[in-house]
């Protein structure tokens, strides 16, 4: 795959339809706390008012068409330090290092963006394989699981935390 033409970029509302294809998928959706979403509207409501107004949540486009995102979510007070790392791709883009590169491009940017920031975290389901090899590839240090932590569609599931300092590599 070629890397060059895989950018990041803020959603627009006419985005939808690309979003569409992979938000309504359930393959896609099944370790997020949302989706799948089954009409348009609802995607132009999240869209409109979850994405554009989030401080930190791109498009992962291809050739500048959106095939997922990727956001970043700050917090507040004695956790301001820390940020959460989320990300969602197409199920045609799987296996093929785009989710790779666009964790990268956060991780070679999230700290200039943010100087407050020290540690990027993802909490990852531990049979979400996929994310965990990306993790891993890109430098993240995986730092445990935590049992029994997430009440995920009705099943209690255990998650790998993963961790990136600003002083970190990226690999």
């Amino acid at each position: 795959m070629e890397f060059s033409n895989i950018s990041l970029r803020p959603f627009d509302l006419s985005d939808i339809d690309n979003f569409m294809e992979w938000a309504s998928d359930e393959k896609v959706t099944y370790f997020c706390t949302w989706g799948p979403y089954t009409s348009k509207e609802e995607g132009i409501t999240f869209i409109k008012d979850r994405v554009i107004p989030h401080p930190w949540c791109r498009a992962v486009c291809l050739d500048d068409k959106p095939i997922g995102s990727i956001c970043v979510n700050s917090n507040s007070g004695n956790d301001r330090c820390r940020g959460e790392l989320g990300y969602h791709l197409g199920f045609k883009y799987w296996g093929k290092g785009i989710g790779t590169k666009a964790v990268k491009l956060v991780c070679e940017t999230i700290f200039k963006d943010w100087p407050h920031l020290e540690r990027l975290e993802a909490l990852v389901d531990v049979e979400n394989g996929g994310s965990l090899k990306v993790l891993e590839k890109v430098g993240f240090q995986r730092e445990g699981v935590l049992r029994k932590f997430f009440l995920h569609r009705g099943k209690i599931r255990d998650m790998v935390m993963f961790s990136l300092l600003s002083t970190d590599p990226i690999s």
